[in-house]
This record gives C-alpha cells, structure tokens and sequence, in this order.
C-alpha cells in the first residue's frame, strides 16, 4: 500500500521535472537565438 503511494508520488515528481526540462529547454532556444542575432 505505501509503496503505490510513494510510486505514485514519484511519478508527479519526474512528470514535473520532464515538463520543467521541456520549458527550460525552449526558454533556453529562444534566448540562444536572440544574442546570435545581437551579436550578427
């Protein structure tokens, strides 16, 4: 019983990294290709 519910947790947890990373990732993109286009 405990370990459904700390798999469950676990599962919220790396759901939330994977979107955080998603963001992160095209954030990141975004800001990339603005200095190239300052710097050029």
């Amino acid at each position: 019983m405990a370990q459904q519910q700390e798999m469950k947790a676990a599962e919220e947890t790396y759901t939330g990294f994977l979107s955080l990373l998603k963001v992160g990732s095209i954030i990141t993109a975004i800001v990339t290709v603005l200095v190239v286009l300052l710097i050029s």
